[in-house]
Parts: structure tokens; C-alpha cells; sequence
């Protein structure tokens, strides 16, 4: 759900000339049209029983291991991501179908005692019907599959609308998904924010992957319409360094965190907030780490830090480092992709659109503070919340962080980015809207409780 588009392109960001699709959208009624088959599908999908949707999730994630190497270079074509993460993204994404083709098993609700006579009480979750997902094109399959594979094993039907720029991902995925699955029980709506505000106004249940301004439009007009939705809406993450950290582990983590995929994840880390006298060693070694990061094609099994999207996400970039003090910040690579060099800045004033606003790319604030209360307050201060890395060697200091961040994420001695997909995922402020993704959260996201109380015969 990005931009209004009649035709859905998708390039190849490390070469634009390549064009993996180029078709005309489908338009608001091919959305509504969808939902209506979905919707037509789901109750044979639901009857068919725990052990038809668990078989059929199973060989969702053994259709994708035996397309593993198809997949993972799909990915490095389409979206630029380096070839290594493109292969831990596929291998994930088989693992959150295996996850979740158990959970169709797992226990529905609850019995309980009456408060006084005879009878029992009990509580059922039960599915929507027709989960509309959004999603975007940094993590094609990933995210897709986190949002997909819990609403089906809860019973639902799912279309699915991914960014144009993932077009190509996600029908392959589909295609996969189809063919375990009944007819109509999974769908592929490709298109922008026409297919996408149309999803939105005709499914039963909604979950949003993006930016902050689709997602609150998302939110509203879900909520309007008085279904459930939940929205992650990005980050503007800090990666916390106090004085007794391992400074050389803690500049590896932050420069893999800030450079990863060029800085193109909502976990990635844009403000790297060095406690006390950890300033200087860090600053030496973080400038070290960055410039030791490989730049370059994608499809190079060495890359760490491939191109931007598209034009515009390299241009908003350069635009971000302009006038500031640049710790580290080479010269991109001389490839016709949209590269950008990883980037470190410092002496960032109050107010610069690096400390309120999340620049999807590789560039983050070198910021000081006086102590942890201090970096906390920093930390703080931005209208986001999805996650944070603190970096310390003792116990006492950390957990009194943990307990005064307002982030939905804390990762201890560990880079701002991961993802454990069996455990909640989400963020505060305006990092997200609504229940946890993953996990069990996202089955209970996709099911309604319902409470039964059952009497016998000529009781009150």
C-alpha cells in the first residue's frame, strides 16, 4: 500500500535496466474480488481440520527448502539483498511455515467451573474469515510467511498485497503457497495504494508492514470500519554503549546493524549513543568497522551492503549526510545499481531530520551522552519505538535500562537487528499499532474469543 501506480514495475535495484515485471494493476474491484473467493474458500478451509492445515503448512515449508536457491536469488534480483542474507531470509521463512504448521493443533480455548450451579463455562478462539496483509519488499518472503502462515493455521483465507517493488517475490511465493493449499485460500494481489486501500475496506482482519504514513491511514480506515488491524510502522533505533562494554564486539554489531542490506530493515540502527568515556574508543572503532564492510553486488556471496531500492531511497540518503561531520562515508561502488557508501556521522544539532525521522538507509547519528540515565532520555526522545541494542558487560546497568526504555525490543550484546520469529515482535509509540506479530501473539491476533456458558436442561 505505497504509491498510487497504474503499473506495477519491479527493477532490479543493482541494475535498473533489468525489469522483472511490468504489468497493469488490477485495480479496487480485482481487490474486492479477491476477498470475495477468499471469503467463499475460508469455511471449507476452517471444516477441513487441524491435521488438513497443519499437512498443508508442512509442505508449504518443503515446497520452499526445494526452491531454496531459486528463491534467495530471486531476492538478490529484485530487491538487492546481499546473497547471504537472502539465503538466511529463505531458511527463516521455511522455518516460520514448520513453526506454525503445529500450531493448528495447539489448544483453542478454555473450560472453567461456574460461579455457582451446574454447567460449564468456555472459551473458543475462532478465525476471522479473510485476513487482508500488506506487506513491503525488504524482506519479500519473510514477512509475508510471519503474517500468512499463523491466519491460515488459525482457519482464515489470506490476500495478500505485497509493495510493487516485491512483485516478483511474491508471486513466486504464492505459487508455492497454492499449490498445498485449497483454491481461492491464498491469493496474490499485486498493485499499490489503490489494490491496497480497497484490501483494507473489504477484508475481515488486517496486518500492515511499512511506513509510518501509510500505516496510520491503514489503522484508520480499519478502525473505522471496527476490524482488527495491526500496523509496524518502522523505527528510529539506538544502540545503547556504556564504558565496560566490549568496545570491538559492540562496533561489530552496530556497523553490521547500521550497514546490513544498506540500512534497509525497520530494526536497523540510526542512532549509536556512546555512554561516558566509551566515546572515543568507540568512535575509532566503529569508523574501523564500517569502512571494513563490503559494498558491492548483491549476488556476491561477500556483500554486506548492496544497493538502495531505487533511485529516490539513495537520494534521501546523500541528502541526510549533507553538512554534517562525517566520521566514515566512502565513495559508493562505480556499479550502475543505486549504492550508497556506509555512513557515520557526529555534532548531528537538535531537530535534524536524522534524530526525528527514520532515513531507510545506511547512515546513523554518533550522539554522546553524560550516563545511562542520559542515554536512556535520548533514547527516548524520538516518536519510535521498535527496538533497542545495549551494549554492557554488566548485569546491574542493563536491567535498569531495560526497565526505562519504551521500545517494544531490547537485545543485549547484540545487534539492533534479528528477528526470533516464535516470540513477539512489534514496538511502541509510533513503531506500531495494535497486538504482536509472531509467535503465539499472532494466532491469537487472528481469532476472535468467543465465551460459551453451557446449562443444562431447566437451570437458570
Amino acid at each position: 500500500m505505497t504509491t498510487a501506480v497504474s503499473t506495477v514495475t519491479s527493477r532490479n535495484p543493482a541494475d535498473p535496466s533489468d525489469v522483472l515485471v511490468s504489468v497493469p494493476a488490477p485495480g479496487a474491484f480485482a481487490a474486492a474480488d479477491a476477498v470475495e473467493r477468499a471469503r467463499a474458500a475460508q469455511p471449507g478451509w476452517l471444516a477441513g481440520g487441524a491435521a488438513a492445515r497443519s499437512a498443508a503448512l508442512g509442505a508449504v515449508a518443503t515446497a520452499l527448502e526445494a526452491a531454496a536457491d531459486e528463491l534467495a536469488a530471486l531476492a538478490v534480483r529484485e530487491v538487492g539483498k546481499p546473497l547471504t542474507e537472502a539465503r538466511a531470509e529463505v531458511a527463516r521463512s521455511i522455518a516460520i511455515w514448520r513453526y506454525y504448521a503445529q500450531a493448528p493443533y495447539e489448544p483453542l480455548g478454555a473450560v472453567h467451573e461456574t460461579a455457582a450451579g451446574p454447567g460449564l463455562l468456555l472459551t473458543r478462539r475462532r478465525p476471522y474469515g479473510v485476513a487482508g496483509l500488506l506487506t513491503p519488499w525488504n524482506f519479500p518472503f519473510a514477512i509475508p510467511s510471519w503474517k500468512a502462515a499463523p491466519a491460515l493455521a488459525a482457519g482464515n483465507a489470506v490476500v495478500l498485497k505485497p509493495a510493487p517493488e516485491a512483485t516478483a517475490c511474491a508471486r513466486r511465493l504464492a505459487s508455492l503457497i497454492e499449490q498445498a493449499l485449497p483454491a481461492g485460500v491464498c491469493t496474490v494481489l499485486p498493485g499499490g495504494a489503490t489494490e491496497g486501500n480497497a484490501l483494507v475496506s473489504v477484508a475481515d482482519v488486517v496486518s500492515f508492514t511499512g511506513s509510518t504514513t501509510v500505516g496510520r491511514s491503514v489503522v484508520q480506515a480499519a478502525t473505522a470500519r471496527g476490524i482488527p488491524v495491526q500496523a509496524e510502522m518502522g523505527g528510529l533505533n539506538a544502540a545503547l554503549v556504556l564504558p565496560d562494554a566490549d568496545i570491538e564486539q559492540a562496533a561489530r554489531h552496530i556497523a553490521a546493524a547500521i550497514a546490513g542490506y544498506a540500512g534497509q530493515k525497520c530494526t536497523a540502527t540510526r542512532r549509536v549513543i556512546a555512554v561516558g568515556p566509551a566515546l572515543g574508543p568507540l568512535r575509532e572503532a566503529l569508523v574501523e568497522a564500517l569502512r571494513a564492510v563490503a559494498v558491492g553486488d548483491p549476488a556476491d556471496p561477500a556483500t554486506v551492503c548492496g544497493p538502495l531500492i531505487n533511485e529516490q531511497a539513495r537520494d534521501r540518503v546523500t541528502r541526510a549526510r549533507d553538512g554534517l561531520s562525517v566520521l566514515a562515508g566512502g565513495t559508493a561502488p562505480g556499479l550502475p545499481g543505486w549504492y550508497a557508501a556506509p555512513t557515520l556521522v557526529e555534532q548531528v544539532p537538535p531537530g535534524h531530520q536524522l534524530l526525528r525521522e527514520e532515513v531507510f538507509g545506511p547512515v546513523a547519528a554518533l550522539l554522546p551522552a553524560d550516563d545511562l540515565a542520559h542515554a536512556v532520555r535520548i533514547t527516548n526522545s524520538v516518536p519510535y519505538g521498535l527496538v533497542t541494542s545495549v551494549h554492557s558487560a554488566g548485569l546491574d546497568p542493563v536491567l535498569h535500562g531495560l526497565d526505562q526504555l519504551d521500545t517494544g525490543m531490547i537485545r543485549v550484546n547484540a545487534p539492533s537487528t534479528g528477528v526470533d520469529f516464535h516470540l513477539p515482535f512489534g514496538g511502541a509509540k509510533e513503531s506500531g499499532h495494535g497486538p504482536r506479530e509472531q509467535g503465539r501473539a499472532a494466532l491469537e491476533f487472528y481469532t476472535s474469543s468467543r465465551t460459551y456458558t453451557l446449562s443444562t436442561v431447566g437451570t437458570m
